[in-house]
């Protein structure tokens, strides 16, 4: 299950990114992995090594902006969307749905349903 599971997710992965950040405002990594946690009960578990590539990319990308804050003596680096940002997170999101639409439209087609039912 893991192996597929993070197989699935690199192709998701900047879309969570985006529509947290979109929902939240701003965020650091440690949150980001933690609201997957919750979100998913535990199921989609983030590693740092597959976030923060992600994270600089969307930043090389002009998606989203960093800013530094010192919390207890260490620096903390904070994530939100700039507002090109903002659009991309709604755009992927709404391609997603459809990619989900069309992949229960493949594993579940209606005709199926209705097999030994004649």
């Amino acid at each position: 299950m893991e192996s597929s599971t993070s197989e699935f997710l690199r192709g998701v992965l900047k879309t969570i990114v985006l529509k947290l950040l979109a929902e939240r405002g701003t965020m650091y990594g440690y949150e980001i992995t933690q609201a997957v946690k919750e979100r998913t009960k535990g199921q989609i578990t983030l590693t740092f090594g597959a976030l923060y590539p992600v994270l600089h990319k969307l930043e090389q990308d002009g998606l989203l902006v960093t800013k530094s804050v010192e919390v207890d003596g260490r620096l903390r680096k904070y994530y939100s969307l700039t507002p090109r940002g903002n659009e991309t997170a709604l755009q992927k999101v709404s391609d997603f749905e459809r990619f989900m639409d069309a992949m229960r439209a493949l594993l579940f087609p209606p005709s199926s349903l209705s097999l030994g039912h004649s």
